[in-house]
């Protein structure tokens, strides 16, 4: 990490400073997923033991995001949508930040493993690595795949919600996993688009920076068509039913719609007409994710009460 353009003024931090270093929305998607994924599982869980095993989650995803920000400072600064951020704004010193994610990394897996299993526990371990040191430190700033696999770490909350409730990996959550893996590119990439010079202004090479705007575009749609058949194949599992699979038709062909309006647009059109069309991508894909996971749970409240499933 390099301390260039962080700001040398120190100022009294807040909780609120503190609290956004954990970076709470990217938290919250966590903890909805991971829930999701506890309370589709076929084993109970204690309502005590479910609600530790997310709150550790959400404290590691926090860990995660502190961690992040302590080593992306400088980038961050160089930013506009990140300049703001505690570390980069001066609000919050580097080697607090950098306490903090490792305290609280470390709370959260070990309550996670006294709390529930040893496999929940080593899945959260592994997230917070795979986040902090795996993407922030090596892909980010290395390869244009870095949103490719550095999608997992936001992939694995569900897998580890189903751990905390079975002790084991199944192809439920495997595709759950897979569901988010797969969304995360086109989701950030229709981000990428529409603030394409802030990327490039930070050095990250993301694929619009190296490869241009006709070839993320590609991407989008090739992506989008390989998120389809998972999207289907997690509603044929004992998960799934017919709710949510006249969810995720409609939202496939949604988001199908979405990357095809982008992926036809070239050059020629007009800022405003990309700018709109790639905004409204990113929107779709904000709904997208969080209405195929409720759906799931839907899925499971119709089948404790008779109705749901196949």
């Amino acid at each position: 990490m390099s301390d260039i353009s962080v700001q040398d003024t120190v100022y009294e931090a807040n909780m609120g400073d503190y609290f956004a270093l954990l970076k709470p929305r990217v938290m919250s998607l966590v903890v909805f997923t991971a829930l999701v994924g506890l309370l589709v599982a076929p084993m109970p869980v204690h309502p005590f033991i479910g609600f530790v095993g997310i709150l550790c989650i959400a404290v590691g995803a926090g860990a995660s995001g502190a961690l992040n920000m302590w080593w992306d400072a400088d980038i961050d600064a160089r930013m506009k949508r990140t300049a703001g951020r505690p570390i980069p704004s001066g609000r919050v010193q580097p080697g607090d930040a950098l306490a903090i994610g490792l305290a609280l990394s470390g709370f959260s897996i070990v309550m996670l493993a006294l709390a529930t299993n040893m496999l929940a526990a080593f899945l959260l371990a592994f997230t917070i690595f795979f986040y902090a040191v795996i993407y922030s430190v090596w892909l980010k700033r290395a390869t244009p795949q870095n949103i490719v696999i550095g999608g997992a770490a936001g992939a694995f909350p569900p897998m580890i919600g189903w751990a905390v409730a079975t002790g084991d990996v199944s192809i439920e959550s495997a595709l759950m996993f897979a569901l988010i893996f797969m969304w995360t590119p086109p989701h950030f990439w229709a981000l990428a688009l529409f603030v394409k010079s802030d990327y490039g202004n930070a050095g990250i090479p993301m694929l619009t920076e190296t490869h241009g705007r006709r070839v993320t575009r590609n991407h989008i749609l090739i992506y989008t068509l390989l998120l389809i058949p998972v999207a289907l194949g997690l509603g044929l599992t004992s998960i799934g039913g017919p709710f949510y699979m006249a969810v995720a038709v409609t939202l496939n062909l949604w988001f199908l719609k979405g990357a095809y309006d982008v992926w036809r647009r070239t050059d020629a059109d007009s800022e405003a007409d990309k700018h709109a069309v790639e905004i409204g991508m990113f929107k779709v894909s904000l709904y997208y994710l969080f209405l195929h996971f409720g759906a799931l749970l839907a899925e499971a409240a119709l089948r404790a009460y008779g109705w749901g499933g196949w």
